[in-house]
Formats: C-alpha cells, structure tokens, sequence
C-alpha cells in the first residue's frame, strides 16, 4: 500500500499530504497496526513522524509502578509524533496504542522537520490538531476530581454513543437498536481513571437506577437511556 492509494481510499486525507514534497513522498511507507498494537513508545527516541490515515488509537502514560493513565482517544485522521517535533525533544513523552486497526504513514523525524519547517500548511495543521488536542483537554481538566463516579461513567457513555452514530455498524447496533459499550472492565477502568471496584460498585447502581442494561458482561443502552443520561448529566452539572 502506498500514499496515493489511501489518498484515493479517503479523500480527506489529501489535506494532509497534498504538499509533501514529492522526494519525502518516494521514502514514504505505510504501516498498519492491529488492535491492541503499540504504535509509539514512551521515553523512545523518536525516529519517524506519522500521519494515521485509518483507525482510532489511545494516548496513555505509563509510570514506574506499572499503573497507566488514560489521557485520551484519538481518530484518524491524526498525527504521530508532532508534539516532539513541535517541542523539540529527542524522546516521546506518551505512549500511543491502536484501539482499532490503525493504518499510518511515515516519513523520517529529518524529512518531516524539512517539510514543517519549508511549508506553513502541514505547520498550520499540525498546530491545529495539536491545539484541538490541548483545548480539550483543558476544557475537561479536573472532571474526574470534582465529579463522582456516576456522573463520569454517564458522560463516557454518553460521548461513546454520539461518537459511534456516525459509524452505525452491526456491531455497534444490532437488530434490536441497543448500543454495546465493546470494552473490557480493565480497559474501562484505565479509561475513566477509577479502580475496578469503585467501577464495578458504578456499573451495579446505575443498571440498578435503569441507566443501562448488561448484555453478556457489556453495557448495552437504547436511545431512552441515552436521554436520561444526558439528563441526569445536566442535573449534576447544576
């Protein structure tokens, strides 16, 4: 697979690789990443700039003791590496891992600095990306520390289920409309930055109070329950 065949598998992709120059475009190669797959390494050095034309990954941070902080999920199309570059440091600061099957293109840490620094607009977009990334970010900066356990799992859900309209796929929906939440509890845990007993304790009380359903161990809710959790969102917001 080349970068002209994802350009012409997903349009949207030509905002971002219209203006490479075409010696960076011949070394160019395409890489894909299965579920699961580490895609970038916390603490190594960084030797390749990205540009994820498919997939959705999640950006964690590893600690000493083995715990992992979820800081965020994001979706093509996206960048791997742009903040080291932009920042100038010679390690990564996070750790990326594909949710999905994630297809990326990659160019050399030295050709991409020659693109950014010679064209203003893979700059403007790389700034932009990387400031949507820092706004959200700031916009949702202490939820988890000022709002209880409820009002955390009804907002993930609820952000879960509006980002999974655009996708409408069987397995998201089956015959029945019901959405099913398709994440393991540890996973779940590490996301919502909560202990798997205070999550298990959350899961029990809210399919209690009708909030969801549990479809062989998942969570499964219709577009009533989403309703609600979107009220009960808007009442504890105050």
């Amino acid at each position: 697979m080349t970068v002209e065949d994802l350009e012409k598998e997903i349009p949207g992709l030509i905002e971002y690789t219209e203006t490479m120059p075409e010696e960076i475009r011949k070394k160019a190669f395409v890489k894909v990443y299965p579920p699961g797959k580490l895609i970038h390494q916390k603490d190594c050095e960084l030797q390749f700039f990205g540009i994820v034309a498919k997939g959705e990954n999640r950006v964690i941070n590893e600690y000493e003791n083995g715990k992992i902080y979820m800081i965020e999920t994001n979706r093509a199309i996206d960048f791997i590496g742009e903040v080291t570059i932009l920042a100038e440091m010679p390690r990564t600061s996070v750790t990326i891992e594909a949710v999905t099957e994630c297809t990326v293109i990659y160019i050399s840490r030295k050709d991409a600095e020659t693109w950014i620094r010679n064209d203003q607009h893979i700059l403007r977009l790389m700034a932009r990306r990387t400031a949507f990334k820092l706004y959200r970010s700031s916009y949702n900066n202490g939820l988890k520390l000022y709002y209880p356990p409820t009002f955390l799992l009804a907002d993930y859900l609820v952000r879960a289920y509006e980002g999974s309209l655009s996708e409408q796929t069987d397995t998201v929906f089956p015959e029945n409309g019901a959405f099913i939440l398709q994440k393991i509890r540890e996973r779940l845990s590490e996301e919502l930055g909560m202990n798997i007993k205070t999550l298990d304790r959350t899961i029990r009380s809210m399919q209690k109070n009708g909030y969801f359903n549990l479809t062989k161990g998942k969570i499964s809710f219709g577009y009533e329950e989403y309703i609600k959790m979107k009220e009960f969102i808007t009442t504890a917001k105050g």
